[in-house]
């Protein structure tokens, strides 16, 4: 699993970096003011997957599988800490496929 280095917005402005997502996944350190942007240049739809490491009362939290069509650019967030981050702070994203698949985590 690959580590994506958050992205600041500023009042300087930002030009991000958009990484090739990694094919055992990728995570990304998460205060609840992260969205992760997901790019498929791909010729089919992919399914982007966020852990939810956590339950409720016992029961735990599906993981949200996001559908992303083939060209499509989805941003998608922000992501409750209490939900998604795993104990060492970080959100677990995995894809259904990673051919021509550019990601980055970008903070508010």
């Amino acid at each position: 699993m690959a580590v994506l280095t958050v992205q600041p917005v500023s009042l300087t402005g930002l030009t991000p970096t958009f990484p090739a997502a990694a094919g055992g996944g990728d995570e990304f350190s998460n205060d609840g003011r992260t969205l992760f942007r997901v790019k498929n240049g791909g010729g089919g739809s992919i399914t982007v997957t966020f852990t939810t490491p956590k339950s409720i009362k016992g029961v735990a939290i599906a993981d949200p599988a996001i559908t992303v069509a083939a060209g499509a650019e989805m941003y998608i967030g922000p992501f409750d800490p209490e939900i998604f981050n795993a104990a060492d702070g970080n959100v677990d994203v995995a894809y259904s496929g990673v051919t021509t698949v550019t990601v980055a985590a970008v903070r508010l």
